[in-house]
């Protein structure tokens, strides 16, 4: 399985950016997609993920109403709309595929694919 993040960029605060991740290869008909991400000295942290099957989703408090994360099954791709976007959300963002996933989680050591991450930098 492979996954290609695009989009990206620069964007003033308040700004709106939008970011895609397509899986190709073999997946399975049923997984979870979510998005990451890693601010320079910082962890990575849960962002949103999305249920395949059914398009539940589940969103990182810091994100809530302003980044919505959809999904498109035909081409195996997950979109992250992200809004109101603030200087705090700069950092490297990267797409990741659970195969087996079933009840959506925030869990980076459960996503067995990664993305190679695109950047974001919102200036203020």
């Amino acid at each position: 399985v492979q996954l290609q993040a695009s989009g990206g960029g620069l964007v003033q605060a308040g700004g709106s950016l939008r970011l895609a991740c397509a899986a190709s290869g073999r997946t399975s008909s049923s997984y979870l997609m979510g998005w990451f991400r890693a601010a320079p000295g910082k962890e990575r942290e849960f962002v949103a993920s999305i249920r395949r099957n059914g398009g539940s989703t589940y969103y990182a408090d810091s994100v809530k109403g302003r980044f919505t994360i959809s999904r498109d099954n035909a081409r195996n791709t997950v979109i992250l709309q992200m809004s109101s976007l603030l200087p705090e959300d700069t950092a490297v963002y990267y797409c990741a595929l659970d195969m087996s996933g079933h009840i959506l989680h925030g869990d980076p050591s459960r996503y067995e694919y990664w993305g190679q991450g695109t950047q974001v930098t919102v200036s203020s």
